[in-house]
């Protein structure tokens, strides 16, 4: 279950209105996410929850950039339910990263 939209309201904030800055953040969003998830997906299919926990922790900063403030807490109760081999908030989780995947193509 989706909590929130992805936004650029966070980001705006942290930029201060340099839409400079934000460009070059949003291209890094872009260019990193789709290559983060690849990998958690590939870490996750091999049973290598560390690994997959890894990625997560990276992606979690990506939702927060994205405005996301419940689906990072999400974020960070599934990284530490991987590093347990525990996949209950997997389908809540991958939910956010659809939204995202789908926000950051339109933007």
């Amino acid at each position: 279950m989706i909590y929130e939209k992805p936004n650029l309201n966070y980001l705006k904030e942290i930029s201060g209105g340099d839409l400079e800055f934000e460009e070059k953040l949003l291209i890094i969003v872009k260019k990193e996410l789709p290559e983060e998830i690849n990998s958690y997906k590939k870490f996750l299919n091999e049973n290598n929850f560390k690994q997959a926990a890894e990625l997560v922790h990276k992606i979690k900063h990506k939702i927060s950039i994205l405005g996301l403030e419940k689906s990072y807490q999400v974020a960070i109760d599934y990284e530490e339910e991987l590093k347990q081999d525990n996949l209950n908030l997997k389908l809540e989780f991958e939910e956010i990263l659809n939204s995202m995947i789908c926000f950051i193509k339109m933007v």
